[in-house]
C-alpha cells in the first residue's frame, strides 16, 4: 500500500468513527476507500469491521466514564442482535448488495420523516435504565438489527437508534451510549465469521481502527456535552445523506455536474 493512503485510511476513520458514535453510517465513508485502494468488495466489507470494533471500545469506555451507559440494558439487548450479526455476516457472502442498498435507503426515507415529525420523543426519552425483561416483538427487533449489522454494517447505528429511542424511550444521548455497546458486541461475532472465511485484511483494518478510535472518542464527548438536541440535528444530516447515496441520488447528482 501507498504510503500516503495511511493517513488517508487515518483521516477516513477519524470521519467514520465521529459519524458512527452519533448516529451512524459512517461505513459509507470507509468502505468505498478500502474499494478505492483496491480490497475487493466483500473483502472491505469484512476488513471495515475491525475498525468498527477498535471505534466501540473507545466509545463505550467515553460514555461509560460520563455516566450515561445502561450496561444492563445494553448486555441484554446484545444478546438478539449477536446472534442476528451472525446469521447476517453469513448471508453477506451471497444475497445482492445493490438491491438491499436501494431497500435501505427508501426505509431510511420514512425514518427521517419519523424523525421529524415526532421530535419531542426524540428529545424527551423515558428510560435511563432497562428494568424487566424487554417484550419478546423488541428482542426480534434486535435480532434483526444485528442481522442487518452482521450483513453490511452501513446505517445499522440509526436502525438501532430507532429501536432504542422509539421501541425502548431512551433519550439520544443515552441510547447512543447503548447502542455502541451492541455494536461492539455483536461486531466480534461478524468479524469471526469474516476471519473464518478469510477475508480480513488486518493492516488495513488496524490502520483505519486508528482513525476510528479518535473519531468515537471525539463524537462520544460531543454527544454527552452537547446534549439531544445536537445529536438530533447530526442525526437528520446523516439520514439525509445516507439515503441519498443509497438510493442513488449522490450519483445522478454527480453526472448532471
Amino acid at each position: 500500500m501507498t504510503w500516503y493512503l495511511y493517513p488517508l485510511l487515518v483521516a477516513a476513520g477519524f470521519v467514520a468513527g465521529f459519524i458512527n458514535t452519533l448516529a451512524g453510517s459512517g461505513s459509507a465513508v470507509t468502505l468505498p476507500l478500502l474499494i478505492f485502494i483496491g480490497l475487493p468488495a466483500s473483502m472491505a466489507n469484512a476488513t471495515n469491521r475491525v475498525a468498527i470494533l477498535l471505534q466501540n471500545i473507545a466509545a463505550v469506555t467515553s460514555f461509560r466514564q460520563r455516566g450515561v451507559l445502561d450496561e444492563r440494558g445494553a448486555w441484554i439487548l446484545s444478546v438478539p442482535a449477536v446472534l442476528g450479526s451472525v446469521l447476517g455476516a453469513r448471508l453477506s457472502l451471497t444475497l445482492n448488495e445493490e438491491l438491499l442498498q436501494r431497500i435501505i435507503g427508501l426505509v431510511m426515507v420514512v425514518t427521517l420523516a419519523v424523525i421529524l415529525a415526532r421530535p419531542k420523543r426524540w428529545l424527551e426519552g423515558t428510560l435511563e435504565r432497562l428494568s424487566g425483561t424487554p417484550k419478546v416483538w423488541q428482542l426480534l427487533l434486535f435480532f434483526c438489527i444485528g442481522m442487518y449489522g452482521g450483513f453490511i454494517q452501513v446505517g445499522v447505528g440509526i436502525w438501532l437508534l430507532v429501536g432504542l429511542v422509539l421501541g425502548l424511550g431512551y433519550d439520544l444521548v443515552r441510547a447512543n451510549a447503548v447502542k455502541v455497546t451492541i455494536v461492539f458486541f455483536f461486531t466480534i461475532a461478524a468479524l469471526a465469521v469474516f476471519v473464518l472465511n478469510g477475508q480480513v485484511q488486518w493492516r488495513e483494518g488496524v490502520i483505519l481502527g486508528m482513525g476510528n478510535m479518535m473519531g468515537a472518542w471525539a463524537g462520544a464527548r460531543f454527544a454527552v456535552d452537547k446534549g439531544v438536541v445536537w445529536v438530533r440535528r447530526v442525526l437528520i444530516a446523516i439520514v439525509v445523506f445516507a439515503a441519498a447515496r443509497l438510493l442513488g441520488v449522490l450519483d445522478w447528482l454527480g453526472g448532471l455536474l
